[in-house]
């Protein structure tokens, strides 16, 4: 007999918000693995993130869907409460707790980096007797922006930090499993909560979803073209930062040797880097191309600060001649939009902190051009070689280890949380 889990979720399609991607392309598979369920999400007119209806095509059918509202943005800000998550805390507690009441459910399940809905966890428990698990795709409570400069920090970080720092520890005291892109994330809270210390806990990362690459394939007439075919086009979609620098620092050495020493080759090369900033379309700040620009290489940069939808992302990738991931200087960071540039087995070249969990996976799958910022010198070579070879057409698609293909797919993450949701209502660690 299948249980039942509760997906709490604020963003889902259309809302193209990266922190709703497991539950995505997760949910054709839960009922596979013994669970059905249901989702709470907020009304997606409540939100100001960029909207992409082809999303919806990948969400099962039968999947029942709860909204709620938002208090409205345009008065709540003036207080300082902006996050959809503290927008809709107060509908989010009326509509659970109707539902907990005329339903059944084994397990809640907080998936979102919206975290100030997860204090309801506790509130539920309580009242229902109700297990929940939290999905921790980034950290919450943080010290790594404390000491960074103020223009280097989040928006309203003052506020946020302090927010946050109250929070947390009412979700996590009272919760019953952790699922994370990180073992950091999972040992900085139980280290940070002892009570929690033998919960059920299981670094998942986020999985490759194929079935993604034919809705974009289906579609890709509907998108404007972003690359210029005159050139070698390398590209990178997603966030940019000044933490993203180092990385970028090494690939940016070394285009500049190139256009130095052959520039009739690197002249051939342009690098995208499209959406870059969270900020409202139009109104992101670049902070790539100033790198670029100390470099004196900006010719050869490309930096969109807007951010685009997820299949015109996925085209885009398609589209390219080879991608480019740079990690952050944050050890922790895991980079779990490596999957779709992996879906293309396009040409790929990648650059983490050493110590980041990405670079296992990205070798797991047998990418060649994986490497930690402080290498040594040889790495300056291979990249270079790369490079060269990108603008002869010399790398040919990728050929990936089938059992890494399998073991992150979305079927197989998938499968992998509900062995914790099956762990935490057994009681087991």
């Amino acid at each position: 007999m299948s249980k039942k889990v509760l997906i709490i979720s604020p963003h889902l399609p259309p809302l193209n918000a990266a922190d709703m991607q497991r539950i995505r392309m997760s949910l054709p598979y839960f009922k596979q693995f013994g669970w059905d369920a249901e989702l709470v999400t907020v009304d997606a007119s409540f939100s100001e993130i960029v909207k992409d209806n082809l999303l919806l095509r990948s969400i099962p059918a039968y999947i029942k869907i709860h909204t709620v509202k938002a208090f409205d943005k345009s008065w709540t800000s003036k207080l300082g409460l902006g996050s959809l998550a503290l927008r809709s805390l107060w509908f989010y507690r009326r509509k659970v707790n109707q539902l907990l009441k005329e339903t059944h459910f084994d397990l809640v399940y907080f998936s979102t980096t919206q975290f100030p809905v997860c204090i309801l966890g506790a509130g539920w428990k309580k009242r229902f007797g109700i297990p929940y698990v939290i999905d921790m795709q980034d950290p919450w409570h943080s010290e790594y922006y404390k000491d960074k400069p103020s223009d280097q920090q989040p928006s309203k970080y003052w506020f946020s930090y302090r927010l946050h720092k109250f929070l947390e520890p009412i979700a996590m005291k009272n919760v019953d499993g952790l699922i994370s892109v990180s073992e950091n994330y999972i040992s900085g809270l139980k280290t940070r909560y002892p009570s929690i210390k033998n919960i059920p806990a299981a670094t998942i990362t986020f999985g490759a979803f194929a079935a993604d690459l034919k809705i974009a394939e289906d579609n890709c007439l509907q998108f404007t073209p972003l690359l210029d075919p005159q050139f070698t086009n390398i590209v990178y979609v997603g966030r940019g930062g000044a933490d993203m620098h180092q990385a970028i620092t090494v690939l940016f050495k070394t285009l500049k040797d190139g256009l130095d020493s052959e520039p009739q080759i690197f002249n051939k090369i342009k690098i995208h880097f499209i959406g870059t900033s969270y900020a409202p379309n139009g109104q992101g700040k670049p902070t790539i191309l100033p790198l670029a620009k100390q470099f004196g290489i900006e010719n050869n940069i490309v930096e969109i600060t807007d951010r685009i939808s997820y299949y015109h992302t996925l085209i885009t990738l398609q589209q390219a001649d080879a991608l480019f991931i740079p990690g952050s200087d944050d050890p922790k960071y895991t980079a779990s939009k490596i999957y779709p540039y992996l879906l293309t087995r396009k040409p790929l070249l990648a650059i983490f902190n050493a110590k980041s969990s990405a670079i296992g996976v990205l070798k797991e799958y047998g990418v060649e051009h994986v490497y930690g910022f402080n290498s040594g010198n040889d790495v300056d070579i291979k990249i270079y070689n790369f490079l060269k070879q990108v603008v002869s057409h010399d790398i040919k698609e990728y050929d990936y280890n089938a059992n890494a293909v399998k073991k992150y797919s979305a079927e197989s993450m998938a499968g992998q949380q509900c062995l914790l949701f099956e762990a935490v209502i057994n009681g087991k660690d």
